[in-house]
C-alpha cells in the first residue's frame, strides 16, 4: 500500500496532466526509445521553438490522465517508453514537429503511438496526413502568393502592351496662361 504523501503526489501530477489534456488543441504520445541525450536536447528545442509541451510520462499516470478526458481508446499505446508532446496553439505543430523526428530515425527508436486533437483521438493515418501538412505561416503565405498571382499577371502583361506600343504615353500638362 503506498504511503499517503506519495498517492497524493501521484494524484496531483495525474490532475495537472489531466488540466493540460483538457486545455491542449492537440498531442501525440511518443515512443521514444534509444534516442541519444543529444538527439533529446535538440527535440526538445524544437518543441520549445513551436511552443509546445513535451515531457517524458509515467505510462500509469497519463492512462488515468487520458480516461478522465474520455481519450480510453488511447490505453492500448501505452506501455515502454512514453513522452507526451502538447500544443495550446497550433494544432498542427505537434504532428509536425514529432514527425520530422521520427523520419530521422525512419521510425526505429522513435515513433508516433497515438496523437488526439479538440479531444478527438485520431488514427494514424489522420496523424501522418496533418503531419504532411506544411505550418501555420507556410499556409498563410501560399494563400497570399494566389491571391497575388493574379495581379501580378495583369501588372506583367500591361507592361509588356505598354513596352510594345512604345513605352508609355505621358499627358501633356495644359499650359498655364
Amino acid at each position: 500500500m503506498p504511503n499517503a504523501k506519495v498517492l497524493s503526489e501521484k494524484q496531483a501530477i495525474v490532475a495537472e496532466l489531466t488540466d493540460k489534456l483538457k486545455s491542449a488543441a492537440s498531442g501525440v504520445l511518443v515512443d521514444y526509445k534509444g534516442i541519444t541525450v543529444a538527439e533529446d536536447t535538440a527535440l526538445r528545442a524544437e518543441c520549445r521553438k513551436n511552443e509546445l509541451d513535451y515531457a517524458v510520462v509515467k505510462n500509469t499516470l497519463v492512462r488515468f490522465a487520458i480516461n478522465n478526458v474520455g481519450m480510453e481508446e488511447m490505453d492500448g499505446v501505452l506501455n515502454g517508453t512514453t513522452s507526451l508532446a502538447l500544443s495550446h496553439g497550433d494544432p498542427i505543430a505537434p504532428m509536425r514537429v514529432i514527425n520530422k523526428f521520427a523520419k530521422q530515425f525512419n521510425g526505429a527508436k522513435f515513433a508516433i503511438k497515438a496523437g488526439f486533437m479538440d479531444g478527438k483521438v485520431l488514427s494514424m493515418d489522420e496523424i501522418m496526413a496533418l503531419a504532411e501538412l506544411p505550418s501555420k505561416e507556410a499556409l498563410q503565405a501560399q494563400v497570399l502568393g494566389t491571391m497575388l498571382a493574379p495581379i501580378t499577371s495583369l501588372a506583367i502583361v500591361l507592361k509588356a502592351i505598354a513596352e510594345e506600343k512604345g513605352g508609355f504615353v505621358e499627358a501633356e500638362a495644359p499650359a498655364a496662361e
